[in-house]
């Protein structure tokens, strides 16, 4: 979500979160001198009673403020992302997580099943987000909220995005939704059980509990609420999942359904493509889109438009993924039928050209040897699957890395 920088930087994914821009910025711009703290601190002055903030909640949110080297170190730790699908889901999809998601559910019974009710969106998903972004309110962050915010303006990372999420989190104090003190996030400014940023709390938190306040903090019924909120607001379909492990043909044209982008499910159905446990597509009007993670010896998928949803709040297919299985998994569904190809491992830059030298090399033309899996790299791995009689899905695995050495 535009809510989730930290995140970006656990599972160093490509795929950021639509808040999360902020992980793409050049460290150049970090570098720019650094005001004092008190004629910064004074300069957001104006601004913020423009907005409506109080000067004694602007006092209070600045008290003992100096920025923390610690959240600017965590903006220079963003390595490239080197895990698989099958290991990111692996690490956050566990028997443990289920285990704590059921008793969730059975101790969040009444609330889970009112919210679901006002808001359309499955108790189980909510779930699913809620143990993903704090594992169920176990570590929400530890950094106060306007020091981190502050820190990151003052500094100039992304100073515009992140000038405005700090005097959006200035009112929010200042309406009386929470102490300064209390509020508590990631580095980036992600807060509460389920890590709203700022401008989302605004947009979409709720103050289900009916005291006046909308608490993501220490309310569960207000965050839960809030996560259902932000998910029908950004299109949920009510009664509808998320996707469908499905099984292909032989002979499958992977590369024909991977840019054929959304089918109806009757035109899936056309090319042969079913679900893995035999049952029949409930909606066939419905459209989907191809998605296969790890290959086509791995588990492969049709999305349907709530795994778009799913991915408004982290921009990830990797998350929204995890998301999905876990809501399944707390539901009582069993794991992904086709099992995730062993031994496979993600490819980093220096691993990916070495993937495009050798592919070169035996005489399928990878083109320029730059650590990028573009459309010639993918061609040309086909090329070679095509030859060897491997399956030809244009992946570049660990495992044909390993088989090209």
């Amino acid at each position: 979500m535009f809510m989730r920088l930290a995140r970006v930087v656990r599972s160093f994914t490509s795929h950021l979160p639509t808040l999360a821009v902020a992980a793409s910025v050049s460290i150049a711009s970090i570098t720019s001198p650094l005001a004092s703290t008190s004629s910064f601190v004074a300069g957001l002055w104006p601004e913020a009673q423009a907005m409506g903030v109080s000067r004694q909640a602007f006092e209070a949110s600045f008290a003992g403020y100096s920025p923390n080297p610690k959240v600017m170190e965590l903006t220079r730790k963003q390595p490239e992302f080197s895990q698989t699908v099958a290991d990111y889901i692996n690490k956050r999809v566990t028997g443990s997580q289920v285990g704590r998601g059921q008793r969730m559910r059975s101790e969040w019974a009444q609330t889970l099943a009112g919210v679901e009710e006002r808001y359309g969106v499955q108790a189980e998903v909510v779930l699913a987000i809620w143990g993903m972004e704090t594992n169920f309110g176990s570590f929400m962050g530890g950094n106060n909220t306007i020091y981190a915010l502050a820190t990151l303006t003052q500094n100039g990372y992304r100073e515009s995005f992140f000038r405005k999420e700090l005097l959006t989190a200035l009112r929010i104090v200042s309406d009386g939704h929470i102490q300064p003190s209390q509020m508590t996030g990631s580095w980036a400014g992600a807060m509460g059980h389920t890590q709203f940023m700022p401008s989302s709390f605004m947009q979409y938190a709720v103050d289900y509990s009916g005291d006046g306040t909308r608490d993501i903090w220490n309310s569960i019924p207000d965050a839960l609420a809030s996560t259902a909120n932000y998910l029908r607001a950004h299109g949920w379909q009510a009664g509808e999942t998320w996707g469908y492990e499905i099984t292909v043909p032989n002979g499958f044209n992977f590369e024909q359904a991977e840019q054929a982008g959304k089918l109806s499910l009757a035109q899936w159905q056309a090319l042969g493509v079913g679900r893995t446990n035999g049952r029949a597509f409930p909606r066939a009007g419905d459209t989907a889109e191809f998605y296969m993670p790890a290959g086509a010896t791995g588990p492969k998928f049709l999305m349907l438009r709530n795994f778009d949803v799913i991915k408004r709040y982290n921009n990830s297919n990797s998350y929204a993924l995890a998301v999905g299985h876990l809501a399944d998994r707390i539901l009582g569904t069993g794991g992904f039928a086709t099992p995730w190809p062993s031994g496979d491992f993600a490819l980093n830059s220096s691993q990916r050209a070495d993937l495009q030298r050798l592919l070169s090399r035996n005489g399928f033309d990878a083109g320029p040897v730059d650590g990028r899996i573009g459309p010639k790299t993918r061609a040309a791995i086909r090329a070679y699957q095509r030859h060897v009689g491997l399956p030809v899905d244009g992946y570049a695995s660990g495992l044909l890395l390993t088989r090209l050495r």
